[in-house]
């Protein structure tokens, strides 16, 4: 999936005339423009600009055994690139293009770059760079200079030789406290790939909103995810709002040779060996129903689930995947929740029903259903779930084999806010980390507002 953004220009505007037009532009010859008039065929050095072109550090997204994504904020037109090699210096880099087949991506805030071809579990050194474009029209355009960043970073590809290491984030919600916390931690811990599961916005209207979440936060660590790999399971938050219904033009899907057509709008899904890990990510999307008035028709959260069942079924069976020790689901919404005042997210048409304390999914039954049978029977261990703001452990049980940690939110240990503040130690930001510890599978729940280990569990090798 690419981006397709408008481009602001009276020229592009004028390039939508009649067919008429079209053909005469088509068969008769251009007039030759003065050179002295026309900076576009002019052979003079260009103007020095003072203004950076490229306005963030890079973000690894979406990587893989043999494919990982490159993000970078710009200010102007610009097409993006990114120099890839496994040497240091980059003697060997081979350069990928923003965009796919046909024409490379041109665009004006974030340059998205798909990396393939890649080594499984091999580390790659890479460099970014954009070329400012002017651009008048199909057969008017001009690179107007060029701009990389003077620093080298480095990434290290999914597989089964990778190290068995990763972390969980989740409900960020664009605080800034808490996040540089959450990230501080990260920093600490260096996993080899972080999961990001769900609620990183609000609700986000335009692309400036979403840059500044992902690519240009407003926190220290501003290249915090350069050199390493974030995956993206959405939450809810996530779908809400005029861009977020686009979130693919900050946050990139996979390009389509790596997926199934029946897949194509599963670009963030992932099924990925890291080391003893399989690590399955699945998006369980609104916690509202669609039919709920407040959305007016205009949410498709049922058939994306329904698809994902699909894809479900056949990355289990992946060889890379049905043969890890440990298997590890993802997803925003819980799959299980034993209060009976919780919203179970099926509650139709409207998702209201007095004996529910929330006319909002609390926990989410339908994919439960759709996905927790597939999962029982590949022997996944433990599914790592967010969305309610409070940590919580659910053991697995004879009826319900898997393990559930769900992770806690954004606040500092109170709730509420103004007059209604109220101490609350149970409310704390956490960093869920897996590793793999003398043979066995280690989960280590990270309290952000302590600074302690609230808790943690070994797991045994499946079957």
């Amino acid at each position: 999936m690419k981006r397709r953004d408008f481009i602001k220009t009276s020229a592009l505007l004028a390039a939508a005339a009649g067919a008429g037009e079209l053909m005469k532009a088509e068969t008769m010859p251009a007039a030759k423009p003065e050179a002295a008039s026309d900076p576009m065929q002019s052979d003079e050095p260009n103007e020095p600009f003072e203004d950076r072109l490229i306005l963030s550090a890079p973000m690894l997204q979406n990587f893989a055994a043999t494919s990982i994504g490159v993000a970078f904020a710009v200010s102007a037109l610009a097409n993006g690139y990114v120099l890839v090699g496994e040497k240091p210096d980059l003697s060997d880099a081979r350069k990928f293009l923003c965009g796919g087949y046909r024409v490379t991506d041109i665009d004006d805030r974030v340059i998205r770059v798909r990396i393939t071809d890649l080594k499984p579990a091999t580390r790659y050194y890479y460099r970014i760079g954009a070329d400012r474009i002017r651009y008048d029209g199909g057969y008017r355009m001009k690179i107007l200079g060029n701009e990389e960043d003077s620093r080298t970073y480095h990434f290290t590809t999914a597989g089964a030789e990778a190290d068995a290491h990763f972390c969980v984030i989740n409900d960020t919600h664009a605080r800034w406290e808490p996040f540089g916390l959450v990230l501080d931690k990260i920093a600490e811990l260096a996993p080899a790939c972080v999961i990001w599961n769900g609620d990183a916005s609000n609700v986000e209207e335009t692309v400036e909103d979403q840059i500044r979440i992902f690519l240009n936060p407003d926190i220290r660590r501003k290249d915090y995810a350069s050199e390493m790999p974030y995956l993206f399971c959405p939450g809810n938050h996530d779908d809400r709002g005029m861009a977020n219904r686009h979130l693919e033009r900050v946050w990139m899907f996979r390009q389509p040779e790596e997926r199934l057509s029946r897949d194509w709008d599963l670009g963030r899904n992932f099924a990925i060996r890291q080391g003893d890990m399989a690590l399955i990510g699945l998006d369980t999307a609104e916690d509202k129903l669609d039919t709920n008035p407040i959305f007016a028709g205009l949410f498709t959260s049922g058939p994306y689930r329904e698809a994902q069942t699909e894809w479900l079924r056949d990355a289990l069976a992946r060889e890379e995947i049905r043969t890890a020790p440990y298997l590890v689901a993802f997803c925003h919404i819980p799959l299980f929740d034993d209060n009976p005042r919780h919203n179970p997210g099926d509650i139709a048409p409207a998702d209201k029903d007095p004996q529910y304390s929330t006319d909002f999914a609390y926990w989410q039954r339908t994919c439960a259903r759709m996905w927790a049978p597939l999962l029982e029977e590949a022997g996944c261990q433990l599914v790592i779930t967010a969305h309610q703001h409070r940590y919580r452990y659910d053991a697995p049980t004879a009826d319900r084999p898997w393990a559930q940690i769900v992770g806690g939110g954004p606040d500092l240990g109170f709730t509420g806010s103004g007059d209604n503040r109220k101490e609350d130690p149970g409310r704390f930001p956490t960093v869920i980390e897996g590793l793999i510890r003398r043979g066995r599978m280690e989960i280590r729940v990270h309290n952000l507002v302590s600074g302690t280990i609230q808790d943690r569990f070994t797991f045994r090798p499946r079957r």
